[in-house]
This record gives C-alpha cells, sequence and structure tokens, in this order.
C-alpha cells in the first residue's frame, strides 16, 4: 500500500509542478524578456520483484526554460540595427529639416544678395542700391550665423546624449555583473539547476544594453555571462565591469570619445569607429558622417563666398577711384594645439601668378599635422591623403602652413579645421557703400583720329598693384605694320611692359589676348581685334573717380553661377557656390531617407527575428490555459491513486481487527 501511496503523491507533487510553472508563465506572459518555463518529468527507479520490475511514480528532473542562443543572437544583431538607424534618422532629420526650411536655409539668403548685386550693376552710382546691398550682405552673414548655431546646438545635444549614453552602458554593465553573481551562488546551491528567473533578468538586461552598443554575450561554464563590445572589448566579465566613460578630445574640447577607465591609470580611448549598433553607434556614425561634414561644408561655403567676392572686390575700383577693400572678414582656419604652426588659406588673387592656387582646392575636410621628429606631414583625414611638407611654408589643398615658429614636438599631432567654424566667424568688413568696387581700374579709349577699326575690350584684371602706382597714368599702345604692337616710350608711364607685342589683322582681327604689367603689381589683360591702320593709337589709363562704370559689379554679379569649387581631375573647378550647398542639402536628404529605408528594414527584420524566437520562448496563454486543465486533472487523479490507496489500507486495518 505504501508503494502505492507514494506513486500517488509523486504523482500529485509533480502535477502542483506543474500547475505552478503553468501559473508562473500566465502571470509573466507580458514581462519583457520572460521565456516560458516547463517542468521536466522522469520515473522513479523501478523495484524488480519475481515477475518483473514495477514502477515507483515519478519525479521532477528539472524546470527549465524555452531559449535558444541562435534565435536570441537574431534578435540581438538586428535590435541593435534598428537602434542605431534609428538615433542616426532622428539625428540626421534635424539637419534635413534645418536645410530645407527656406527661412533658415542659405540659398534663399544667397539669391537675395546677389539680386542687390545686379541692383548696383543696374546703376553703380546708386547710393541706395549699395546701402541695401550692405544691407542684404549682412542678412547673409547672419544667416551663415543662425546655421553654425543650428548645427552646434545639434552638436551640443549629440555630445550630451553620448555622455549619458555611456552612463546608462555603465549602470547596465554593473547589473549583469550582479546578476552573474547571483546566479552562480545560486546555480551552486541547487547542484546547477539553471536560475530561470535569474538568467532571464540578465538577459533582458543584455538586450537593453544591446540598443546603446552591439554587444556580444558568451556563456561561461562557470554561469556568467561575458559581454563584449567594438572589436572584442571586454564590458562584462565574470563579476567585474568595465568602468567606460567619455573624455574630451584633447585637440577639441567640445568632442567627447569612449572611453575604457581602468582602476589604475590614464584612460584608455576606444577608436569610435570600433563601436558599432545601437544608440551609441548610431550618435557617433551621425557626429563622424553627416554632422561633422555638414558644418564643414557651410563653413567652406562661408569662406569660399567670402574669399571671391572679396578677390573680385579688390580686383575693382569704388566710387572714389580707389582699389577695393576686403567686404567680408574670412575667418581663419583653426588648428590645435598651435606649438608656434600658423595655417591659413592660400588663395592667389592675381591669376597671372604661376603658383595660382584657386578655391577648389579647398575641402570640407579636416586634417591631422603630425610631425614624426624629422618631417612634419598633414593628412587630410576624411580622404587619407597625406603629403610630406617639404619647406618651411608649404600649401595643401588650399592651405597656407607655416613651419617656421612650431614647436611640436616628435610624435605630437595637431588637428586643422579649416572650415569648422567659418559659418560662425564669418563677419562684414566693409560699411561704406562708397566702397563697394563695382568699377574697373582701367578704361580702355580709341582716339577719333584713328583711321582703322581696330579696338580694345575685356579687361581682366589680375592684380591692381600695392599702391605704388603713380595716379593718373596711363599706357599708349601704338600699332605698326605689318604686325607690330608697341608701347609708347613717350606717353606711357614708365615700368609697363606688354606681352605679347605682335599682332597680325589678317589673322587676329576677331581678337587677340594681351597682358599689361605696370609697376607695384599691376596687371591686367585685354582683347585687342579689328583691323587697325599702320600708326593707329589705343589708350589704357585709370577709371576716373565717380564714372558709373559697372564692369567690376558684373564680375562680381558673375560670381553666383561661376565654377569656383571641387576641382575635378583637370584641375578646372567643377561646382559653384550654390551648386556647393544644393550638394549638400542632396547629400543630407539622401542620408535622411537612407537612414529611414534602414530603420524600417531592421524594424521588419526585428519583428521577423522576434517572431522566430517567440514561437520558441514566449508564453501562450491559450497553450497554457490548455494546461492548467490538463495539470488540474493529473492532480486530481493522482489524488485519486493515494485515495484508492488510503481505503485498501483502511480494509486492510478493519480484516485485522
Amino acid at each position: 500500500m505504501a508503494g502505492l501511496l507514494n506513486i500517488g503523491l509523486s504523482g500529485v507533487n509533480a502535477a502542483m509542478g506543474q500547475l505552478i510553472t503553468t501559473s508562473h508563465n500566465i502571470a509573466n506572459a507580458d514581462t519583457p524578456g520572460f521565456h516560458r518555463q516547463r517542468v521536466i518529468q522522469s520515473t522513479l527507479p523501478p523495484y524488480f520483484s519475481g515477475v518483473g520490475f514495477f514502477g515507483t511514480g515519478t519525479q521532477m528532473a528539472a524546470v527549465t526554460r524555452a531559449y535558444d542562443q541562435f534565435l536570441e543572437g537574431q534578435v540581438l544583431s538586428a535590435d541593435t540595427r534598428k537602434s542605431e538607424y534609428a538615433t542616426y534618422a532622428a539625428q540626421i532629420r534635424q539637419i534635413d529639416n534645418m536645410l530645407a526650411d527656406p527661412t533658415v536655409g542659405l540659398s534663399a539668403a544667397m539669391d537675395a544678395f546677389f539680386a542687390e548685386m545686379r541692383e548696383i550693376a543696374a546703376g553703380p552710382t546708386n547710393l541706395a542700391a549699395r546701402q541695401s546691398l550692405l544691407s542684404t550682405a549682412q542678412a547673409l552673414v547672419g544667416r551663415f550665423h543662425t546655421l553654425d548655431e543650428h548645427l552646434t546646438g545639434i552638436r551640443e545635444g549629440v555630445e550630451y546624449d553620448i555622455r549619458a549614453t555611456v552612463d546608462q552602458i555603465n549602470t547596465l554593465a554593473n547589473s549583469i555583473a550582479e546578476l552573474n553573481l547571483r546566479i552562480v551562488v545560486a546555480q551552486s546551491a541547487s547542484s546547477g539547476k539553471p536560475a530561470n528567473d535569474l538568467l532571464d533578468q540578465r538577459w533582458q538586461l543584455v538586450n537593453e544594453l544591446n540598443k546603446l552598443v552591439q554587444v556580444t554575450a558568451k556563456e561561461q561554464d562557470d554561469g556568467t555571462l561575458s559581454v563584449f563590445i567594438g572589436s572584442g572589448q571586454s564590458l562584462v566579465m565574470g563579476n567585474q565591469a568595465t568602468v567606460l566613460g567619455t573624455v574630451q578630445d584633447k585637440n577639441d574640447p567640445q568632442r567627447y570619445g569612449v572611453a575604457i577607465i581602468p582602476r589604475n591609470g590614464s584612460p584608455i580611448v576606444i577608436p569610435e569607429r570600433l563601436i558599432n549598433g545601437g544608440k551609441l553607434g548610431g550618435l557617433l556614425e551621425f557626429r563622424r558622417e553627416s554632422l561633422d561634414t555638414a558644418q564643414n561644408r557651410i563653413g567652406m561655403i562661408a569662406v569660399s563666398l567670402a574669399a571671391a567676392f572679396n578677390n573680385q572686390q579688390k580686383l575693382g575700383v569704388d566710387l572714389g577711384g580707389v582699389p577695393g577693400l576686403d567686404f567680408f572678414k574670412v575667418p581663419d582656419p583653426r588648428i590645435v594645439p598651435g606649438g608656434g604652426a600658423v595655417v591659413s588659406f592660400d588663395f592667389d588673387i592675381d591669376p597671372f601668378a604661376d603658383d595660382i592656387q584657386n578655391l577648389g582646392f579647398l575641402t570640407d575636410s579636416d586634417y591631422e599635422l603630425k610631425f614624426d621628429g624629422a618631417n612634419y606631414v598633414i593628412t587630410n583625414l576624411s580622404t587619407r591623403v597625406s603629403k610630406t611638407l617639404t619647406a618651411p611654408v608649404d600649401s595643401f589643398e588650399g592651405l597656407r602652413i607655416d613651419l617656421t615658429g612650431s614647436s611640436l614636438t616628435a610624435g605630437q599631432t595637431a588637428l586643422i579645421q579649416p572650415t569648422r567654424y567659418a559659418a560662425r566667424d564669418i563677419a562684414m568688413a566693409l560699411n561704406d557703400p562708397r566702397q563697394i568696387a563695382a568699377g574697373c581700374p582701367v578704361i580702355g579709349n580709341v582716339p577719333t583720329t584713328n583711321s582703322g577699326t581696330g579696338s580694345i575690350s575685356g579687361v581682366v584684371m589680375g592684380n591692381v598693384g600695392d599702391g605704388t602706382i603713380p595716379s593718373g597714368w596711363g599706357a599708349v599702345l601704338v600699332f605698326n605694320s605689318p604686325n607690330t604692337l608697341s608701347l609708347d616710350p613717350v606717353l606711357t608711364t614708365p615700368g609697363f611692359t606688354l606681352t605679347p607685342t605682335t599682332f597680325n589683322p589678317v589673322t587676329q582681327s576677331s581678337g587677340a589676348q594681351y597682358t599689361l604689367t605696370g609697376p607695384g603689381g599691376l596687371a591686367f589683360t585685354f582683347t585687342l581685334s579689328g583691323i587697325p591702320s599702320d600708326g593707329d593709337t589705343f589708350t589704357l589709363q585709370a577709371t576716373e573717380a565717380g564714372v558709373a562704370d559697372n564692369r567690376n559689379a558684373n564680375l562680381l554679379v558673375a560670381l553666383q553661377t561661376a565654377k569656383l569649387l571641387f576641382n575635378g581631375a583637370s584641375g578646372a573647378p567643377t561646382a559653384t557656390i550654390d551648386g556647393a550647398y544644393s550638394q549638400l542639402v542632396n547629400k543630407v536628404g539622401n542620408k535622411t531617407h537612407e537612414m529611414q529605408v534602414n530603420e524600417l528594414t531592421q524594424t521588419a527584420l526585428y519583428a521577423q527575428a522576434c517572431e522566430a524566437r517567440d514561437s520558441l520562448s514566449a508564453v501562450n496563454l491559450d497553450e497554457e490555459a490548455a494546461n492548467l486543465v490538463r495539470y488540474q486533472h493529473a492532480y486530481q487523479a493522482s489524488g485519486q491513486v493515494m485515495s484508492v490507496a488510503q481505503r485498501l489500507f483502511d480494509e486492510i486495518i478493519s480484516i485485522m481487527r
């Protein structure tokens, strides 16, 4: 009877265990990270009698959870990418909305500026139009400032989020390490039986951590879970968590990097390209790929517009006949630490110089200047193109690097940011409307006494000189047949030279170009055309003050559509200033769309991975409800076995009485 009673009791206990586990499943159906549990039953050892083996009931071998490492890994992979793309998309959407907003974007402000310049070209002596240009220019400068303020605000938000995310990672890593210890203790006390609920809690923390940064998790033989980030940097090992922190970039204090903070010693910075996935990976990638590029590009446009306009402005003369002054203040490149090295923009305004540098050499990249103890090497941080500087003063991609006073030590580097803060620092240099250089410094005249049809046109200034040119200067050209063109030595101010010195009316009547250089660096080209007669003269002289001359104003207007930026393979610029801005708008728009599509794709992949995992691990309430009934019947049946055993026992006792 005792055997029958024990069998019934074992069945009751097993059914009770099943009921408890099923009830636990139902209660945690909506608990994040919970995996469905089930009781593993096995038969108790039988006993042998003369006729064979008789069973002795059942036992509960273990309580396990429905867990598949491969399916969980797929969920982790899809989830961390989804979080990365969602973070990137949310950040870049701010830039996209800003650039597309006509009240904040740059295109409308530049169009208004050049529209006012066209008004001056139409009426070069109109002071009202000149004042209006200065007002519109100030508004354009203000627009650059506004764009930079918005981008700086986004940058500050990104830096804050990076620091906050690292703090969250540390909190989760510590919690995982603590659970490792609790799980080891619990499973040791239970002879290695899995601590299912603790395991679920730990894995849920891994899931939350994975949303912040891509992790790799590996369960160890002792039951602990080791967690790695990046290219294998240990974050959790046993019951110890690595402390992460954020450190300011030594060359860019506004920029924070992620570092391992050892118990003793200096922080070890993790290269940000090794940190992938999750919110942190999205923030770092956005900052590196889009935010830096956008702010640098806006700054490059500011520098390019200011430099191009200044260069042409200084090749003209104002209402007083004085060579033009700078219209804008061009911001200086930033170098940290300077160490005595000086970096400036290398834009030569003399188109006749042998070392001409044009705006097309300028990029929107940052640079690294490194001294190895013997040589200085400058590297474009975007393209990784490098150059070993060969002299104390050398040029690279539109930059002039003066190392004369450099105190950089061997192995030390400096960060060069030519355009990062240019939109913030651009300013007006001109405030007098009369100083707008709308006129050309040189005017050509053809005496009415000439008998031929020769004419002078197309004066293009290369340099207005250094101010040492005598006032009232003049140069008189004389044509002598058959093909000679020369300067009249008596009527020409001393110091002028002409190249070339021939003109063939038969083959060059459609026009031939000449260069006239004078004292103090004055240099310009002009075109002689037509058929001059022997002895005909042509006069080139300084433009009189107050003359309604719009030739330089037209050249200033032409800057809006001139290709000035991004040199092609031939060395010639390929894009206008407005085109460079449009490229940025398109690039940001395309990247925004790309991130949104990637986010949608990863969301779908994440849903599929979750569905595959949940088909194994999730609680099915209908199934659990059916199990409740089944285990209830099993409990009742086992109880009935015990009741039968009790009655039989009572019968035997009564017989013995």
